[in-house]
C-alpha cells in the first residue's frame, strides 16, 4: 500500500522539460543544485503537479515512487549546460492531458491559496522557480480540473510573451 502524501509539490517547468516528461511517460523528474534539498525531502507517496511556463497551463499530476538519487546524464534541456538536472525522483503518472486539453492556469490561479501572497494581477510570480510546496487544497483543486478536462485550448496553447524565452532567461540569470 502506498504511503499517504505528506507533501504536495508543483514543478514550474519550461515547455521543453515538460515535453521530455510526456515522451518518457512521466516516470522521472529532475531538479538542479538549488532545489536538491527539496528533492531530498520528497517521499514515496508525495504528489506533484506540472505547471508549464510560457503555455501557462497545468498538464499533469504524478505520485513519487522512489527516493531521490543523483544522475548527471543529461535528460532534460537545462538552462545551464554545466548544471544538469541531476537530482532525480522516480514518479508514476496519475492524471495526464494532451497539450490541447491542459488546464489554463489563468482560469484557476485566482482561486489558489498559494498565490494569495502576490497581487492578483501578478499571480505568475508565484510560479517562478522550478519546485514549490503548495497546499493540499490547491493541488486537489487543480487535479480535479485536470480530471474534468476543463480547458480553453485557444488560450492554453498561445504563449504569453511576458513569460517567453527572455523571461525564462531572467528566471535563471536574475536579469531581463
Amino acid at each position: 500500500m502506498a504511503n499517504a502524501p505528506r507533501n504536495y509539490w508543483m514543478l514550474s517547468v519550461w515547455p521543453e522539460y515538460y515535453d521530455v516528461c510526456v515522451e518518457d511517460g512521466f516516470t522521472l523528474l529532475g531538479v538542479g543544485r538549488p532545489h536538491r534539498r527539496r528533492a531530498q525531502r520528497m517521499e514515496v507517496g508525495d504528489r506533484a503537479l506540472f505547471y508549464v511556463t510560457e503555455r501557462m497551463v497545468f498538464g499533469a499530476t504524478v505520485t513519487i515512487t522512489g527516493t531521490y538519487f543523483e544522475d548527471r546524464n543529461p535528460r532534460w534541456p537545462s538552462p545551464d549546460p554545466k548544471e544538469p538536472l541531476a537530482w532525480r525522483v522516480k514518479t508514476k503518472p496519475d492524471v495526464t492531458t494532451d497539450a490541447d486539453r491542459a488546464v489554463d492556469a489563468r482560469l484557476i490561479a485566482p482561486r489558489l491559496e498559494y498565490v494569495k501572497r502576490w497581487p492578483p494581477e501578478e499571480w505568475p510570480l508565484a510560479f517562478q522557480g522550478l519546485l514549490h510546496l503548495i497546499p493540499k487544497r490547491d493541488f486537489l483543486l487543480i487535479e480535479h480540473e485536470l480530471r474534468r478536462g476543463r480547458v480553453r485550448p485557444e488560450v492554453a496553447l498561445v504563449p504569453d510573451p511576458r513569460h517567453g524565452p527572455r523571461a525564462r532567461e531572467a528566471q535563471f540569470t536574475g536579469r531581463l
